[in-house]
């Protein structure tokens, strides 16, 4: 049965975790820049958090939430991955390439395009901290006939999220092609990277 109000509350949930600007989100913004397998890149970080989410509330998430080593894992295998990625984001910013993602100037195919975002989603451990543990906890607490208004909330954020960013910045590639403002977005990247890293660490 479809219950409005919980099904609003996995959308608000949801996107409070995925708006910020993290490595998945960073990925998509520049296939967008790039016009290149966009619709696809967009689709396939959908998929990912609709399987993640949904397995996350079917019970995933309480059974990973109560094993000390996969929750251990996932802590501290997601802030080595976002260390490294903001670091990686900081030290963009003295290469003079910084910017090469100017649309059709470097060729993509589809499939290293989907093989960058399954890897930059899947082997993100925090990924799995977000939708299994998180969501999947919440939308765990719900009666079991809430739960399915939950996920479809949560996935619904996930769908609005990642079609206006990535067809929003094929839009606007021609803002995010100037140097100062791709710079920007990769400073702002990199601190969001290493203050969640810090969150995971200091616990």
């Amino acid at each position: 049965m479809f219950t409005p109000h919980v099904f609003l509350n996995g959308m608000g949930l949801c996107a409070s975790l995925i708006v910020a600007i993290g490595a998945q989100n960073a990925h998509v913004l520049r296939v967008g820049v790039r016009r290149q397998h966009v619709a696809a890149t967009v689709a396939a970080c959908i998929l990912i958090d609709a399987v993640l989410i949904g397995a996350g509330v079917a019970g995933m998430g309480a059974l990973v939430q109560a094993s000390p080593l996969l929750m251990g894992l996932a802590r501290w295998g997601g802030a080595a991955f976002l260390l490294w990625y903001g670091l990686r984001s900081w030290a963009s910013l003295l290469r003079s390439d910084t910017l090469v993602v100017q649309a059709g100037a470097v060729p993509l195919s589809l499939q290293r395009a989907l093989i960058s975002v399954l890897s930059l989603s899947l082997l993100n451990p925090h990924v799995y901290l977000d939708t299994l543990v998180l969501l999947g906890t919440l939308g765990g607490n719900y009666p079991a006939h809430q739960r399915p208004s939950f996920a479809a909330g949560a996935i619904a954020a996930s769908l609005l999220w990642f079609t206006a960013l990535g067809f929003g910045a094929s839009r606007l590639s021609e803002v995010f092609q100037r140097p100062l403002v791709w710079k920007g977005i990769e400073a702002l990247t990199g601190v969001i990277m290493l203050t969640v890293a810090a969150g995971l660490i200091l616990g």
